[in-house]
Formats: structure tokens, C-alpha cells, sequence
């Protein structure tokens, strides 16, 4: 990569995605350009990374004093995962003396030694593989000896009998590609070109300030209509001596206009919707909507109880069908998105995926 295209590193940190553990396939990992500002960074369509969470089959495997190397095959490429020992692993320990210990603790009961005993050995299941078993690993990527590799920071064996945990990885992905890793980082000022003569921008912002400092829960289009007053220009339309004059929209028009198109998008953002679609225009406030609020938070109350969504919790979906069956046809997903939120970071409700909700 050209030093010039690397954005300045002290902006590294605005891109989300440099705070991650980014999901990308080995493939990507192994072509990534390694930054010329700071050695270990990589970047993948100007995305700064530097650690990575990876879900595949072992490969190949070499063992050594104080780590395992494996080599982890996702479908897209190999790459050796260094994966360090534990204590657990580096003690040896006598099977025979252990199964003794194991059944004279058996006669008296419980035995707290002989269970702690077993909770170890569990614990070095899960960190020892075999080729052929399935390996998540989280770490930094490396460059060793010109080749790539991952220093885990955690690393586990995962048992996936019915391929359930491959099935979700490879649906989240995907989708994870799209809307993150193939948009390039950019940074976007408001500048005047693209926002100052922008009245629609302009519009919404006005608007999203006044229900924040008025608190305000619903309101009638005519009830925020003179906040657009300023950006309507009072300059007549004024012709030419040779041409008759053009009628144009009256400053009224043009307000009613531009305050339909910035409701337009509030709605298309969630801010604001419409309880009932009726001929008295009612906008309600979603964040400020108590009602909505305490309908989605009992709904994944009572849902998250049932047995089909008891693990996982609530799909999005799910939550959206239920609420518009029971309180409003007219809520949009992205309502109810910014509601979620909402309850989310007040601790109201967990987020087990990032399509899944349950409560406490």
C-alpha cells in the first residue's frame, strides 16, 4: 500500500473496527498490507487491524515445550495459530495415582480435590486438538519469518456435532463483509458543500434538537412548522426584462414541502412514526414513546420465558412482529432498532447476538 492512502494513524481509532477482533476470512488475513506508519498494523480496505477472531478446521499441528502451533483451514486459506500452553498443560501428571486419589474420595462422598481434579482435565480437553477438530482462535496478527500468524489470546476447542456454530459463522460473516469490512474507512466532515446547502439535512437536525431539549413525546406537523421559517429564503423570484414573470411556490408551499421531506426521513431513521395513520397527523417521538418502551421491554420479558427462545433470546424479527401486532402496525424496524438500544444501555434487556434479545 501507498504510504499516502494509509489515513494518519492518530484516526485509527475512530474506525470501530480497529477496537475489534475483526471476523475475516483466513484468505484476507494472509493478503492483508501490513502499515508503514506502525509495524503489526494491517489494513483491509483501509480498515486498521491488528487482531482477529478465526473459526476453522486444524490442519496440522506441531508441539513444543510452551505452545501448540496449529494450522487452522476456514475454507478460504491455512494459517498457523500459536497458541501458548497454559500451566494446566505443562504439569504432568500420574493417571494411576490420580484414579486412586479419585476413588477414595468417592467412598466419603463429595470430594472437592477429585472434582477440581476433573474441572482441570476438561479444561486441558478443550485447549488440546487433534487434526480434524474445530479451533476458534482470537488474537494479534503477526509476521514471523515472512509469513503470517495469529498469537492467540484465547483459544478453544468448539463442539459442533450437528455444525450448528460453522452454520451461524458462516450466516454472520457474510453480513459482517458487507456491511463493515468491504466499506472503505472513510472520514465524512460536514463541510459545506455536502451539508450547509442541504435545507432536507438542515431540516431533520432542527428538529431531532428540539424533541431533545423539549422532551418532546408526540407532536402535528403545523406544531414544528415554524422552526423551518429560517431556511425558506424570503428573496423574491425576481425575471428578466424580456420575459414574463415565472410563478413559482409561495413560501408556504416550499415550508410544507420541505417539512414533509424532513419527516420523511426522520421516519426512514426511526426517530419518529406514526401510531395511527389517520387524517389528524400524530408523530410520535420513538426514544420518548414510554408506552412503545414498556411494550417492547414486556413482550421480550414474557417471550425470552418460552422454551424456543429461553437460550439464544428473541430474534429482532420476532420482537418487530409481536410489537406491531400488539401495539402498532405502523412501527418500523429502525424504531424499534433505536428502542432496543435504548433499553440495552440501560440495562433493561441483554443482546445475546446481534439479532437476539432476552431479559434478565
Amino acid at each position: 500500500m501507498d504510504p499516502a492512502e494509509e489515513p494518519p494513524s492518530m484516526l485509527w481509532g475512530l474506525d470501530p473496527i480497529f477496537s475489534a477482533f475483526a471476523r475475516l476470512y483466513v484468505r484476507d488475513i494472509l493478503e492483508m498490507t501490513e502499515s508503514t506508519q506502525v509495524p503489526g498494523i494491517y489494513f483491509y480496505n483501509l480498515h486498521p487491524i491488528y487482531k482477529v477472531d478465526v473459526l476453522g478446521i486444524v490442519v496440522s499441528k506441531r508441539e513444543r515445550d510452551d505452545f501448540f502451533c496449529y494450522g487452522v483451514d476456514d475454507g478460504t486459506g491455512v494459517i498457523n495459530c500459536l497458541c501458548w500452553k497454559s500451566d494446566l498443560l505443562k504439569k504432568e501428571e500420574n493417571p494411576s495415582k490420580s484414579g486412586a486419589e479419585h476413588c477414595d474420595g468417592a467412598q466419603g462422598g463429595f470430594d472437592p480435590v477429585a472434582e477440581l481434579k476433573k474441572l482441570k482435565q476438561a479444561q486441558q480437553q478443550r485447549c488440546h486438538l487433534e487434526i480434524g477438530e474445530l479451533l476458534r482462535v482470537r488474537g494479534p496478527v503477526k509476521t514471523s519469518r515472512q509469513q503470517r500468524e495469529i498469537m492467540a489470546s484465547t483459544y478453544y476447542k468448539v463442539n459442533d456435532p450437528v455444525m450448528a456454530v460453522q452454520i451461524a459463522w458462516m450466516t454472520e460473516v457474510p453480513q459482517l463483509y458487507r456491511q463493515c469490512y468491504d466499506k472503505p474507512f472513510k472520514l465524512q466532515p460536514k463541510t459545506e458543500g455536502n451539508f450547509v446547502d442541504n435545507p432536507v439535512a438542515k431540516s431533520t437536525n432542527i428538529l431531532k434538537d428540539f424533541f431533545k431539549q423539549k422532551s418532546v413525546s408526540r407532536f402535528r406537523p403545523y406544531d414544528v412548522q415554524d422552526l423551518l421559517q429560517p431556511l425558506i429564503s424570503s428573496q423574491p423570484q425576481t425575471a428578466s426584462a424580456d420575459q414574463e414573470p415565472v410563478a413559482g411556490p409561495s413560501g408556504c408551499q416550499q415550508l410544507r414541502q420541505l417539512l414533509k421531506e424532513a419527516l420523511q426521513v426522520l421516519q426512514d431513521e426511526g426517530v419518529v412514526y406514526r401510531k395511527v395513520k389517520s387524517q389528524d397527523e400524530v408523530y410520535h417521538v420513538t426514544e420518548q414513546d414510554k408506552d412503545l418502551l414498556i411494550a417492547i421491554k414486556d413482550i421480550i420479558k414474557e417471550d425470552s420465558k418460552r422454551e424456543k427462545y429461553a437460550e439464544k433470546g428473541c430474534h429482532i424479527l420476532h420482537i418487530l412482529s409481536a410489537v406491531r401486532q400488539r401495539y402498532s402496525l405502523n412501527v418500523s424496524k429502525a424504531a424499534l432498532e433505536l428502542i432496543l438500544k435504548s433499553l440495552v444501555c440501560n440495562s433493561d434487556i441483554i443482546s445475546t447476538s446481534d439479532n437476539h434479545y432476552t431479559a434478565f
